[in-house]
């Protein structure tokens, strides 16, 4: 039987509730989501969105069309790029609604988790969030357990340690995420509470690779972790984004040069980032396509690379070209979403198409170039700080 009702809606006004910490509340908690910069239009939207849904099928459509490609159909969760199991019990006892709204709204930045609400660029209005909400909360099977606000005490040094030994494997060095999710994303911190973050340690995702450290670390010891996820917080400075990007004034790089010069693709399917960016400086002509949501894309993507998200193909093939020219796609993940388009053209006919096999964020580590969706240089991505000693 599902569990419909909850502590917090998502409906609540971001207002009412900020934060003490540095900025704007968008979350009913302690913790306050930074929202420097954005316009008061958008917080009042926000505001008047609707709780979520009562009837929770009526997010089914948008699940499957936005969400199930790395949650899963039943979001089971890891069917791409180890996105967490959203069905998961545990998880959803504990995650408020505006937790998940805030998730699926502003994603997690620097991640493949995109922002997908309408104020970031995405395609989802606050109607729809809140549908998807009701649609994650129907599988929830027990009452929502009360998770504690407040700030948790303990020694971030002491956790450091811990978390090396026992976290890292999974979750990366100072939490940047591996194969498992990132836990020093600003989103995440500045949305769950210390309470959250502790419960998860402790109990674990049953079902998942995540274990249980309540029989494991001592009390005093799980205090101390999370105090030290909770010391990689860093402040996130949000810059107003449109809504949709602007007009497509060319679909092909480099239109008089030469065909690429590609090496066999990997699996007939991947090329190598490296020949892709040495065929551009070459000259060569390419179509570049960016599977991932157009959040995204507005924030950071490969200079000539055209918006078409892996949700929405349709709006952009009629106006790719069928004179052989050489397609390549890529996303984050890094093959789910681009190889998903690439799927979809071949089964329309484009026959030179391949996926940028190490994906957009290993594009950005080699240094090669990247633009925002309105043509200014994006900047790289910022590392987690040192924790306060």
């Amino acid at each position: 039987m599902a569990h419909r009702k909850q502590r917090n809606t998502y409906s609540r006004d971001p207002a009412a509730r900020a934060s003490t910490r540095d900025g704007v509340g968008w979350h009913a908690g302690r913790w306050g989501l930074v929202l420097a910069g954005l316009a008061v239009a958008a917080r009042t939207a926000l505001a008047a969105a609707p709780a979520a849904d009562p009837k929770p099928l009526d997010g089914a459509a948008l699940f499957a069309k936005y969400c199930a490609l790395c949650h899963g159909a039943k979001g089971q969760g890891y069917a791409a790029d180890h996105a967490n199991a959203l069905a998961n019990q545990q998880f959803l006892t504990s995650a408020t609604d505006p937790f998940l709204g805030w998730a699926i709204a502003y994603g997690r930045p620097g991640t493949p988790m995109a922002a997908f609400g309408k104020d970031r660029g995405g395609p989802l209005d606050h109607g729809q969030v809140s549908k998807l909400i009701g649609f994650i909360r129907s599988w929830q099977q027990s009452p929502p357990i009360p998770v504690p606000e407040g700030l948790i005490r303990g020694e971030p040094a002491r956790g450091e340690k811990i978390y090396a030994a026992q976290c890292s494997g999974c979750h990366g060095p100072r939490g940047k995420g591996k194969t498992a999710p990132s836990l020093n994303n600003p989103v995440l911190l500045a949305t769950a509470p210390d309470g959250y973050l502790r419960r998860a340690i402790a109990e674990g995702r049953t079902g998942t690779p995540m274990p249980a450290f309540a029989r494991k670390l001592s009390a005093e010891a799980l205090n101390d972790v999370t105090a030290y996820l909770r010391s990689l917080y860093r402040k996130l400075e949000w810059k107003t984004v449109p809504e949709t990007p602007p007009p497509i004034t060319q679909i092909i790089i480099n239109p008089k040069g030469g065909p690429p010069r590609f090496p066999p693709l990997r699996e007939g399917l991947y090329v190598p980032v490296d020949k892709v960016r040495a065929e551009l400086v070459r000259g060569a002509r390419l179509v570049l396509l960016d599977a991932r949501p157009t959040s995204d894309w507005m924030l950071a993507h490969i200079p000539g690379a055209l918006p078409v998200p892996y949700y929405d193909v349709d709006a952009m093939v009629a106006q790719l070209p069928r004179d052989d020219t050489f397609i390549v796609a890529y996303c984050s993940c890094p093959h789910a979403a681009s190889g998903q388009v690439v799927t979809e053209l071949r089964s329309r006919g484009f026959k030179n198409t391949a996926v940028l096999d190490e994906g957009i964020f290993v594009w950005m580590e080699r240094g090669y170039p990247v633009t925002t969706g309105t043509g200014e240089t994006a900047p790289a991505p910022t590392p987690a700080p040192a924790p306060d000693r």
